[in-house]
């Protein structure tokens, strides 16, 4: 039996859910095949689940150091498990609301597996179904390195991490993106020796130089254990050897070395999304995709934002520092603990750091509570080509964090 649509989507993660919803609305038939979850990665193996164990995480910390605003927490404890119960009650709540989603814009869900025929055709559980559009979103999985290949026991993936019912006493993190930043906070907030190696010459590699100068520090104030320009060569015995030399005994070790695009035999006129690509693997770009395919709204696909979550949140748009020639650019930088706010919440690690160019801004940097939501103002600027001494004009609410963007202007 053959059935026909007009979007026939494989994969049901940000980039396909959002192609589904946004081609429904248009009144458009869709089919969409998931052969796992529907949320892909992101909702269930990503983004939302580490957020909701680094919540707790967070809120742990916090309570460690109330002492600071004079209250007083005795007999901390974490019961991990029931921490891990939550995040997939959290998970568990957000898919159906999705699923609901999907099942009231009256797209098609099949839970199978699928295989592009051509480029208005795909089969699954042995049925045709002809899609005068086809959407390929089949996602990314975690990298694997020679030597330190995943076992599910001792040397763990980012899925597998979040399969942990119980805290180690002590874990190795291979790698500081985004995914070994954010649960090497995870792990030191919840008292676990956190020890980092990175094979770059700066932890984080991929932002501002001095952010990662930062990391530095904030690693050393969590007494997180970091290694930079080094690499995890082998295992053996669950002893991890080192190219430095030294040979480390963690009780698991969790690599963090990016993801790679899942398998999917390219098919010409059918379009590919999301991390399948191979370009930027992000949940929000993937989105951004879907969007501009579905209802033609373009997108600047160097105004990306990145971001990443922990105490204090990193978040950076445009340029870094290191790409700039000296001299052509002017810089600011001033201090969270400039900002009155900062006190009041106990939070006054970081800095906001902006770049300009004639009179435009070209890169911004923060680390700092609400870092997240600070940078989406100065991407709106950067888009909208709104000069620094527009700017300027606007009034900031105070006492806040983003008054510190108000406070950089005046600098630049």
């Amino acid at each position: 039996m053959v059935q026909s649509f007009d979007f026939g989507i494989i994969g049901a993660g940000p980039a396909g859910y959002t192609a589904a919803l946004h081609a429904a609305a248009k009144g458009m038939s869709v089919v969409m095949f998931e052969k796992d979850c529907i949320g892909g990665v992101c909702l269930n193996r990503g983004c939302i689940p580490t957020k909701a164990i680094l919540h707790s995480a967070e809120l742990f910390e916090e309570m460690q150091n109330a002492q600071a605003v004079d209250i007083r927490c005795e007999n901390l404890s974490v019961d991990y498990k029931a921490v891990v119960e939550h995040k997939n009650s959290v998970v568990e709540r957000l898919r159906k609301s999705l699923e609901l989603s999907l099942k009231n814009g009256s797209v098609v869900i099949r839970n199978s597996k699928a295989k592009i025929k051509s480029r208005t055709e795909i089969e699954a559980d042995g049925e045709i179904y002809t899609c005068k559009n086809i959407i390929a979103a089949c996602g990314a999985s975690p990298r694997v390195l020679k030597g330190l290949e995943f076992d599910g026991e001792f040397i763990l993936s980012s899925d597998d991490i979040l399969k942990l019912e119980t805290l180690p006493e002590s874990i190795l993190i291979v790698g500081s993106g985004a995914i070994g930043m954010e649960w090497a906070r995870i792990f030191a907030a919840f008292r676990v020796h956190v020890t980092v190696v990175e094979a770059s010459e700066n932890l984080l590699p991929a932002a501002d130089i001095e952010v990662s100068k930062r990391i530095e520090r904030i690693f050393k104030s969590k007494k997180i254990r970091a290694y930079k320009s080094t690499v995890a060569e082998k295992v053996i015995d669950r002893k991890v050897y080192l190219s430095n030399g030294e040979v480390l005994t963690p009780e698991v070790v969790l690599v963090a070395a990016g993801r790679v695009p899942n398998s999917c035999e390219k098919v010409e006129g059918v379009t590919y999304l999301g991390d399948i690509c191979g370009s930027i693997q992000l949940a929000h770009f993937a989105i951004k995709q879907a969007v501009e395919l579905v209802d033609g709204i373009p997108f600047d696909k160097t105004l990306v934002p990145s971001v990443v979550y922990g105490n204090p949140e990193i978040a950076w748009i445009g340029k870094r520092e290191q790409e700039l020639e000296e001299g052509s650019y002017k810089k600011s930088m001033l201090l969270v603990s400039a900002l009155g706010k900062s006190h009041c919440d106990n939070a006054s690690e970081g800095f906001i750091k902006i770049l300009s160019k004639d009179d435009k801004i070209i890169g911004a940097h923060i680390v700092s509570k609400e870092a997240s939501a600070m940078i989406q103002e100065i991407l709106i600027a950067m888009q909208n080509n709104i000069s620094v001494s527009r700017l300027k004009e606007i009034c900031f609410a105070h006492p806040t964090y983003s008054e510190g963007i108000f406070e950089s202007l005046f600098k630049l």
